[in-house]
C-alpha cells in the first residue's frame, strides 16, 4: 500500500461492515494513515483476524461484534470503542446488503432486510456516532466526520435493483439532512457513491462469461479499483475537509454515464 497523503494520527475511526470488501480496505487504509480503527461487523472472526494483522503491522485496531439493524448492538460497539480508544472522530457507515430481482418478485422479508440494513442501520450508525462526537466536544474541535457509503445506482434506473437504488438515493439525501442538522455541532457529513468494485462477494460473477459481458458493456470496459476510493476517503476523514460537508461524490470511472 502506498503511503497515505493525509495524516489521521490521533483520530479514532469506527467502520461498520469492516469484515470484508470496502470496509476492510478502509480499515487498513486508515490504520496506515495513523488512525486507531474500530472494525464492526456480524462476522466478528473476520474483523478479529484483520485487527490482528493491523496490530502486528504496528497499528491500533479493535474488533467489535456489530449488527447495525439492532440499536443495542450499535450502542455496545461504540461503548467498546470508547473504552479502548476514546470517542470516535470518524464514522464510516458502510454496512450494507444487496438483493436483486424484479420488483414484482422480491419477497417482503428480503425487502424489509434491505431497508433495515441499508437505510435504518446506516441512519442508526451515523446517529450514534454523532451523539458520541457531540458529547466529546465536536462543537469546539470541529473534528467530527461521518461518511455514508452509497452507490452509483442512486443516480441510475436499472432492472432488478429498484429498492436498492432508491435506498441509496435516500442515503444521499439523508447525508444532506444530517449535515444541515449537525453543521453547528462540528460534524461534517458526506456521502460517497462507489461504482462496481470487484470484492469477494462478486468476484466469481465477474470471472464468468456473463460478468465479463457486463464489464464489456461499461463505458471504459473495466471495474473500479478498490484503491480509487483512497484519496477521497482519506480527505473526508482528515482536517483538510473542515469546510466540506453535505456533499455526495461518485467514484465510478464513468460507469453510471
Amino acid at each position: 500500500m502506498n503511503q497515505p497523503r493525509y495524516d489521521l494520527s490521533g483520530r479514532v475511526a469506527f467502520i461498520s461492515g469492516a469484515s470484508a470488501g470496502i470496509g476492510a480496505h478502509l480499515a487498513r487504509l486508515y490504520a496506515a494513515a495513523g488512525a486507531a480503527v474500530v472494525l464492526g461487523a456480524r462476522r466478528l472472526e473476520r474483523c478479529e483476524a484483520l485487527a490482528a494483522q493491523i496490530t502486528a503491522a504496528g497499528g491500533r485496531a479493535l474488533a467489535v461484534p456489530l449488527d447495525v439493524t439492532e440499536e443495542p448492538s450499535l450502542i455496545a460497539a461504540f461503548d467498546a470503542a470508547e473504552a479502548a480508544f476514546g470517542a470516535p472522530d470518524v464514522v464510516v457507515a458502510n454496512a450494507g446488503i444487496g438483493t436483486g430481482g424484479r420488483s414484482t418478485d422480491v419477497p417482503l422479508d428480503s425487502l424489509r432486510a434491505l431497508v433495515d440494513t441499508n437505510f435504518t442501520g446506516l441512519y442508526l450508525s451515523a446517529r450514534e456516532g454523532a451523539k458520541r462526537m457531540i458529547a466529546a466536544g465536536s462543537r469546539e474541535s470541529e473534528r467530527g466526520r461521518i461518511i455514508l457509503i452509497g452507490s452509483m445506482t442512486a443516480h441510475m434506473s436499472n432492472q432488478g435493483d429498484a429498492a436498492y437504488a432508491a435506498l441509496k438515493a435516500g442515503v444521499e439525501h439523508l447525508g444532506r439532512q444530517f449535515a444541515r442538522e449537525w453543521i453547528r455541532l462540528g460534524i461534517n457529513v458526506n456521502t460517497v457513491h462507489p461504482g462496481i468494485i470487484p470484492t469477494g462477494s462478486n468476484a466469481d460473477w465477474f470471472a464468468g462469461a456473463r460478468g465479463e459481458a457486463q464489464i464489456a458493456g461499461l463505458p471504459r470496459r473495466r471495474l473500479v479499483d478498490l484503491g480509487a476510493l483512497d484519496d477521497i476517503m482519506l480527505l473526508l476523514a482528515a482536517d483538510a475537509s473542515r469546510q466540506l460537508t453535505g456533499t455526495a461524490i461518485t467514484i465510478d470511472d464513468g460507469q453510471s454515464l
